[in-house]
């Protein structure tokens, strides 16, 4: 007899916890959604976040508030999500870092693979390799043979130790056999301003950010680190037609919850976020600024994250990269 009470009193508190747990998936969202961005404002990582927010916030009929947690290499923002409560509440601005940072530092406070649920790619981005104005290349073959008359002598920024932007440079330095000095700033505005006042020579940034200031002659593109050129600025090479083969580093940018996550709000932030990307406006002015739309399932995004990651792996094992 008492076996069967609590048998019975085993299955009741199970009952009412799956009935919590359902509850809370179908009331999604009850509360204030939080969109980490592990950068500080002013990237085009902080760009789109606050678009999508923006977006995300009429669709869920609930305030979308962008949170920007700068440093190490994304790791700050990344450890607040993954110890985040998992019902929906706290997303990840997700980008490269997440498939590059495993590779890159010894020790991280959480494991990427089990922290995080994949809840959509938005696009892939493809850097411009930038010089200052002062330094006198005009193209991808004269920065190498000034970089190999000068070993060491030429600067360049990027958003951080281990960040894509940095990791960009040093497989470039690596297929073109130069050495170029890493001088690392939090975040890639400050990246960018350093290159805009001449404090480095060179820096591989998102297109979104460096068009403008291409455009306006303040800094020179010398290639476009994708495999194909990019609509907005049709004249600047890709690395391989600029002369370096065996050559391709492209970024993206995504959003995850933390593992755990109810199935039925991933797919709510899924569809949501997705029907945002499908908009035309939305998706011409990302286009316009060198963005490649994707979207897609979280079970497509899951996969690309494990083949890039294991990419970078190879990319940071062959140029050396070590962040302690």
């Amino acid at each position: 007899m008492k076996f069967v009470v609590r048998l019975i009193e085993y299955l009741i508190g199970a009952c009412m916890a799956l009935a919590c747990v359902t509850a809370t998936a179908q009331d999604f969202p009850f509360k204030p959604i939080r969109i980490v961005v592990p950068f500080p404002p002013g990237g085009s990582a902080d760009v789109l976040a606050r678009t999508i927010g923006t977006r995300l916030s009429s669709a869920l009929g609930q305030p979308v508030v962008i949170d920007n947690k700068a440093g190490a290499g994304g790791i700050l923002g990344a450890d607040t999500v993954a110890k985040a409560p998992a019902d929906g509440h706290t997303l990840l601005f997700a980008n490269t870092n997440i498939a590059i940072n495993p590779s890159l530092y010894k020790t991280l406070p959480y494991d990427t693979a089990a922290a995080f649920a994949p809840v959509i790619l938005m696009v892939k981005v493809p850097n411009l390799l930038l010089v200052a104005e002062d330094v006198k290349v005009a193209n991808l073959a004269e920065l190498i043979a000034l970089a190999k008359r000068q070993p060491g002598a030429l600067n360049y920024s990027s958003a951080g130790n281990g960040t894509f932007p940095h990791l960009a440079v040093e497989l470039f330095k690596l297929r073109a056999g130069i050495s170029m000095t890493h001088i690392p700033y939090k975040g890639a505005a400050p990246a960018l301003s350093a290159l805009l006042g001449k404090d480095v020579q060179v820096l591989s940034n998102d297109l979104v950010t460096a068009v403008p200031y291409v455009k306006a002659g303040k800094v020179r593109a010398l290639a476009i680190t994708g495999a194909t050129r990019s609509p907005v600025m049709p004249d600047v090479p890709t690395m391989a037609e600029a002369g370096l083969k065996d050559y391709a580093a492209v970024g993206w940018q995504g959003i995850m919850v933390p593992a755990g996550t109810p199935a039925t709000t991933i797919a709510r932030l899924n569809s949501e976020i997705g029907k945002a990307l499908a908009d035309p406006a939305l998706r011409s002015n990302l286009a316009g600024q060198g963005l490649e739309v994707v979207g897609g399932t979280p079970q497509e995004f899951s996969d690309f994250v494990r083949r890039d990651t294991e990419s970078w792996r190879a990319a940071v094992e062959a140029s050396g990269a070590k962040v302690d």
